[in-house]
Order: structure tokens, then C-alpha cells, then sequence
């Protein structure tokens, strides 16, 4: 006796911002995934939660302006939370700061990439990416590894400067030029003197 089967309703827990045309948010949408694409995130269902944990970040901050774009909230957002996760990844365990601490955003975010591509965590720990709870012990001494170290820092030296030596070429052609540009019918003359010489020039060479 076959037992009739009970109807599956799971409930729908989707994406519903409250401001903003669903157009503008599907095109943050493939934004966000598109983006995450190029960091090799390839892992569905971590693209899924990360996307939908952008655009509820972006959500709130739109309905505060409307006025905003949601293609770029939600980039913005993006940013911020990996600028946020690249801080904690390369901090060392137990430390408040760390390798990160005090460098500028830009560094931070070229830095951290770098280690995240030549340590291949997208691929290696899919589910590491943005997240900040739990970090694989494994991922973390990885990603430290293949930080991107500054250079030595830059030191103030004084440096006087030196007049330039071109030779005596160059002091004759200067002074020739000099005497020209204050008298024009010279110019004139040296011009003309120019002209006929290429003249004569190409006459000897064409016959």
C-alpha cells in the first residue's frame, strides 16, 4: 500500500529589498557574481550566499537613499567586506593587529589578492572566502605565507642639484640660436642660405 504523498512547501527564503526597481537589482546581481567570478569563486552555492549577503547590505543602505544606484551599493559593499575579511586573514591568531594594521585600504586590497591567488584559496577553501567567523587554520597560514611584503621604506635624502654639462656643441648651437632669435634679417638670410643649399643639394644628387 503506497502512502500518499505529503505536498513540500519549503519556505522561500529569498531576496525582497523593500526600495528600487528589480531590474537595477538583478543588474547588481550578475555585478557581484561577475565580480566574485574574477576572484575564482566558482563554488554555486558560496556565490549564492555571498551575492544575497551583499545585496541585504546594500539593501539597507538604499532604503535610507533611494536615490543611490544598487549596482553600486552592492560593489561598494563588496569592497568593504573583503578590505573587512583581507584585514582579519592576515592577522595573525590572537592578534588585534597584524600584518595589515595601519596600511592604507589600497594596500591592504592588493595585497590581500595577491595572497589569495598565489596561495589559490578560492579554490582550495571555496567556503573560507569573506568569511570572518571561521577561518581554516590551514587557509590563514597560507594566505600569511604569500602576503606581499612592502618594499624597505623610503628614507628623505637631500640631493643638490648639478648643472648639466652637454658640451661644446651644444653651447656653440645655443648661441648661434640666441644671436638669430634677436636679429631677424639674420634669421632670414640663415633660412634662405638653408634653403638653397638643400636645393643645390638634391640637384647634385639627381643628376
Amino acid at each position: 500500500m503506497e502512502l500518499p504523498l505529503e505536498p513540500i512547501n519549503p519556505p522561500l527564503d529569498t531576496f525582497r529589498p523593500r526600495t528600487g526597481a528589480m531590474d537595477a537589482w538583478n543588474a547588481a546581481y550578475v555585478r557581484v557574481e561577475d565580480y566574485l567570478r574574477a576572484h575564482r569563486i566558482h563554488n554555486r552555492l558560496h556565490q549564492n550566499r555571498v551575492i544575497r549577503a551583499v545585496l541585504e547590505r546594500a539593501a539597507r543602505r538604499h532604503e535610507a537613499n533611494p536615490a543611490l544606484d544598487p549596482t553600486t551599493l552592492a560593489a561598494e559593499e563588496t569592497e568593504a567586506w573583503m578590505d573587512e575579511w583581507f584585514r582579519a586573514v592576515l592577522r595573525a591568531p590572537g592578534e588585534t593587529t597584524g600584518l595589515a594594521a595601519g596600511l592604507p585600504r589600497e594596500h591592504i586590497a592588493a595585497t590581500g589578492r595577491v595572497a589569495l591567488l598565489i596561495s589559490d584559496g578560492a579554490e582550495k577553501w571555496p567556503y573560507a572566502f569573506l568569511d570572518t567567523r571561521t577561518i581554516p587554520p590551514d587557509f590563514h597560514a597560507a594566505m600569511r605565507a604569500s602576503h606581499v611584503r612592502a618594499g624597505p621604506d623610503m628614507t628623505v635624502s637631500s640631493m643638490v642639484p648639478r648643472p648639466i654639462d652637454l658640451g661644446v656643441i651644444t653651447e656653440v648651437a645655443g648661441g648661434t640660436l640666441e644671436t638669430l632669435e634677436r636679429r631677424p634679417l639674420l634669421r632670414t638670410l640663415a633660412l634662405w642660405l638653408l634653403f638653397l643649399g638643400v636645393l643645390a643639394a638634391t640637384f647634385f644628387m639627381t643628376r
